[in-house]
């Protein structure tokens, strides 16, 4: 069994997403002023555990506008020194609706940037196919999908 803290263990071991830019040590750094909350245009970044932020994917997609880096006191989410706002990228599991034989692109018509396509399949249904060097992570995807089947976790 892993070893688990005992909040992990009251609450759940839940992934969480920090905004994009955040620094290695930004547990440590943050001073949970809330202001990148405040100032996020999408309203994405919310009040999470510990009051620290994290993104909340069901809410709309990161349009990677730097507003968060620019009002960071502390630098804890900061664009210097970085290629990457982060390292997210998708995965659909096995609730996706073409992988149940039905007809839904609907992932694909939100990805701006062309990482999820559906090729044509003769005699049957198109299934997504991922190209994660496409995929931003800016999960346009994840609140589209009419089941939920799009999880997005750190590469």
């Amino acid at each position: 069994m892993a070893n688990l803290s005992r909040m992990q263990l009251l609450r759940g071991n839940r992934h969480v997403i920090r905004p994009p830019w955040t620094q290695p040590a930004f547990t440590e750094t943050c001073s949970r002023c809330h202001t990148c909350i405040e100032q996020c245009p999408e309203h994405i970044i919310v009040k999470g555990r510990g009051s620290f932020p994290e993104i909340d994917f069901s809410k709309g997609e990161c349009t990677f506008c730097e507003r968060c880096a620019e009002v960071c006191p502390t630098s804890a989410i900061s664009t210097e020194n970085t290629t990457s706002p982060w390292a997210l990228k998708i995965q659909i599991n096995s609730t996706c609706l073409a992988q149940q034989n039905v007809v839904c692109v609907t992932c694909g018509e939100f990805c701006d940037y062309s990482a999820i396509r559906f090729p044509p399949k003769l005699g049957g249904i198109a299934q997504p196919e991922v190209n994660l060097e496409q995929c931003t992570g800016c999960g346009a995807c994840f609140a589209a999908c009419p089941t939920q089947a799009i999880q997005l976790h750190y590469t």
